[in-house]
């Protein structure tokens, strides 16, 4: 069984950045597809961005060209990079890895995807 450990939420102001880490407790698990969903109070879990098997990025149309989801197999770590953050942008972020079945057509895994995924970080975003 993997763990994964978020980290690097917090409160920011509209437009500032946050970077969210995610440690994965065993390596096996980092060569799997891996990605980041998010749930806001009151809404249903929402794909932010994953990493497939063959290296393909996919990100939510809501995200696209203000985050950027990367890995580090050196250091068992899921990186997600968090530019001009709106408060929208405000929710729990979980790290996952490991798809139940073949990554789904064109949209971003989401958290029934995937087998595995951690406690979650909050991100806070203010206008």
């Amino acid at each position: 069984q993997v763990r994964l450990v978020e980290s690097g939420g917090g409160s920011v102001q509209a437009g500032g950045s946050l970077r969210l880490s995610c440690g994965v407790s065993t390596y096996v698990y980092m060569r799997y597809p891996m990605g980041w969903f998010r749930q806001a109070p009151g809404t249903e879990h929402e794909g932010v961005a994953a990493i497939l098997a063959d290296g393909t990025t996919r990100y939510a149309d809501s995200v696209k060209g203000r985050f950027s989801i990367s890995k580090d197999t050196a250091k068992n770590t899921l990186t997600l990079q968090m530019n001009s953050l709106k408060p929208e942008d405000t929710a729990m972020y979980y790290c996952a890895s490991a798809l139940r079945r073949p990554a789904p057509n064109g949209r971003v895994p989401t958290r029934d995807d995937f087998q595995y995924w951690g406690q979650g970080t909050q991100v806070t975003v203010s206008s």
